[in-house]
Parts: C-alpha cells; structure tokens; sequence
C-alpha cells in the first residue's frame, strides 16, 4: 500500500504517525499526524481538518502562527490523502470509516480543549465529532462545507462537480487534484506551486482511490456510504447547539458553497456568529489564509 512520508510541507512541522486497525484493510493503515506543540502556555488545541482532494498541508501558513499564539495544533491526513496510507480500492472509502479515522486520532492523543476547524468533507466529518463527544470541544469554526440533510439546497457547482468527478474523460483521464484545487483559488497565487503541492501526495492514478470517492458518495446520491441519515442528525443536534460557541466563516467567491448557505446556517444555530471573506473561494484556508486567522484570533480575542 503506497505511502507518501517523503511528501514535504513546504516548512518543516513536528509529525506523529499513528497506525490504525481499520476496518477492511489488512494490518493498519499508518495516519500522518502534524502535532505542533504550542509556543509558551498551552490555551487549548486546534483540530485542523481538510476536505478532499485536499490534504493537510492546506493549513501550513496556519500552524506558525497559531502556535505562537499558545495553540497546539493537531493536522491529520484523511487515509487516502497526503502522507498517510492510501487505500486502492475506491469501494473502501466511506464517510463511517473516515469518521472513525479522525475519531481514532481524537482518542489515541485525548485532545481536549479543542477548536475545531472544518471545510470541506471534513464538515460532516468534524462536526460528528463534535456531537458525538461534546466534552472534548471548545469552538466550532465551520469554513466553507455544509451537512446533509433531506431538504440542503445542494448548488449547480456541487452537482457539476459530481458529474465531472464520476466521467474521467471530463477531468482529462484522471484526478487532477492539484488543477482541481488551484481552480478554485480567487486570490493571487504561484498557480504552479498551488498544483504541484496538492499533485505531490499521488504518483498515479492507484492512489487517487480516495479522490475519486468522495465524489460518488455525496449522501443525496449514496445515502448509506455517504452517511446521509448522520449527518441529518448533526444538523439537528446544532439546531439546538449549547456546549461551545460556533462561528460560521466563508469565503463568498465559492460556486461549492455560496455564502447565502453560510447565512443561513448561522441563522439556525443558537449563537452562532458569522464573517465574510471577501473575493475567497472554496479552499479559503489557502486562499485567504491571513484574513481567516484574523478572524479567529478576533473571535478568540487573542
């Protein structure tokens, strides 16, 4: 099973490698782990969770200056992406297993104080974490994503993307993970870099298995592997949310997620603040990283 250690940030971070039993795999699948210590006296624990075809590396303009403000920072790689083991079979890949990976890495290291942060895939994913084990939160900061639920007005861009993801002729032959994310980027960037980052986890197309999965399994198309009757639930159980704050923050330049989805999603949860990115797209945390971090240092008054 192909791994990827060799895959470099593009600024060195203190990583643990956490191997897990799971389920449909033979031996464990090895997760790579960021864990970068905080600098001074420890505030709490930021959970930093990327979508697909996306990997953690979606945070490193983040975890410098997280840690300098006292904040451990805990980055998985989803199996299937980034450094950890990739799976190639697309079958095995489901939103319970990938449930279970993060809640492995939640239990393994007893995160507790944590922050939450969620785009993406790992909206669904994240947020089941946080309702199901309440205790271990502090914050919810909810990025561009959303949750299924019978009535989630899904929009032209997630239904084009389906449609393409699951027509390899429409996408070139392949999963271009490091064209299909620049494509979103709104602001200025080295285009070329952004590709080659988000490229560098694959070496062929046996180990995009994970890329091209996701998309089949939107729950409105796969309810049961895409954990459509969950993921209703953690909408219900944020409708009547009161054990940590939560803060709804989009960028508005997304055809994914607009952000008339993020004003009402703020709207229903109780308390729940909201803040616009201006002229962001759908991976904002790479997009606009600066004005994302100003938010919630804002929101944290640190």
């Amino acid at each position: 099973m192909p791994s990827f250690d060799h895959v470099p940030f593009h600024t060195a971070h203190p990583v643990t490698v956490l191997p897990w039993a799971a389920d449909g795999v033979d031996g464990s699948l090895n997760l790579h782990v960021v864990d970068a210590p905080a600098v001074g006296t420890e505030r709490g624990t930021f959970l930093l969770l990327h979508g697909e075809p996306s990997w953690s590396v979606l945070y490193e303009q983040w975890i410098p200056r997280l840690t300098a403000a006292g904040y451990r920072c805990v980055a998985p790689d989803q199996p299937g992406f980034g450094r950890s083991d990739k799976p190639t079979d697309d079958e095995w890949y489901t939103y319970e297993r990938h449930v279970a990976s993060v809640r492995y890495v939640i239990d393994t290291l007893d995160l507790r104080n944590v922050h939450l942060v969620v785009q993406d895939w790992a909206g669904p994913i994240g947020l089941r974490q946080a309702v199901d084990q309440p205790h271990r939160f502090d914050r919810l900061f909810i990025f561009n994503t959303w949750l299924h639920r019978a009535d989630f007005p899904y929009s032209d861009g997630v239904k084009m993307w389906r449609q393409m993801a699951v027509d390899p002729a429409a996408l070139g032959g392949d999963m271009p993970t490091g064209r299909i994310v620049a494509g979103t980027m709104r602001r200025e960037h080295d285009y070329e870099m952004v590709r080659s980052t988000f490229d560098a986890p694959f070496d062929g197309p046996d180990t995009k298995a994970g890329a091209r999965a996701f998309p089949t399994m939107l729950p409105w198309v796969q309810p049961e592997r895409g954990g459509a009757e969950q993921q209703q639930r953690c909408h219900e159980a944020l409708l009547e949310w009161n054990h940590c704050p939560v803060h709804v923050i989009f960028g508005d330049a997304d055809p994914v997620f607009p952000f008339e989805q993020a004003e009402a999603w703020a709207a229903v949860i109780p308390g729940a603040t909201l803040d616009r990115i201006p002229g962001a797209g759908h991976f904002v945390q790479y997009d606009a990283p600066d004005d994302c971090l100003d938010i919630i240092t804002a929101r944290l008054g640190v």
